[in-house]
């Protein structure tokens, strides 16, 4: 890990196995003058793996982060990496944004249940999707966020 992180600063997580959505997502927060470090992950088991190293590492237990969270995904799905993250006592308070698009009601209160912050829908249309990303933006702006210790 970069020894050198400033943990005062967000370091948003985006998982997501669709390589294009985090390309789309990511050019559209920086063109929401989100200049964040962006950290990306295609599957919940590699986020846990990184997020259980970090709060054991007594310089990364000082970061913030923030997960913008997929569900379907291989290897352990969103909802599978969500309710792991809830239920940890060191990583219970990062907000997880749920980003994804499925808009089952049975999932969108299966997600809250298991302790998402927010649950987003991914809009199929390309312009729709670009909008919803830089609201997304302007949210992660003015969001504050406790760090894992």
């Amino acid at each position: 890990m970069n020894q050198s992180v400033d943990p005062s600063q967000l370091t948003i997580i985006l998982a997501d196995d669709d390589v294009g959505h985090r390309l789309l997502i990511k050019r559209n927060l920086r063109r929401s003058n989100i200049t964040n470090e962006i950290l990306e992950f295609g599957d919940g088991e590699s986020l846990i793996k990184f997020l259980m190293g970090c709060k054991e590492d007594p310089v990364q237990k000082n970061r913030r982060f923030l997960v913008m969270l997929d569900i379907r995904m291989p290897r352990m799905d969103g909802t599978r990496a969500l309710a792991i993250i809830k239920q940890d006592p060191d990583l219970k308070r990062i907000p997880i944004i749920m980003l994804t698009t499925t808009e089952d009601p049975q999932e969108i209160e299966r997600c809250h249940d298991l302790g998402c912050n927010s649950y987003v829908k991914k809009p199929i249309d390309h312009e729709q999707f670009i909008n919803a990303i830089r609201q997304l933006g302007l949210y992660l702006s003015i969001v504050a966020v406790p760090s894992l210790k």
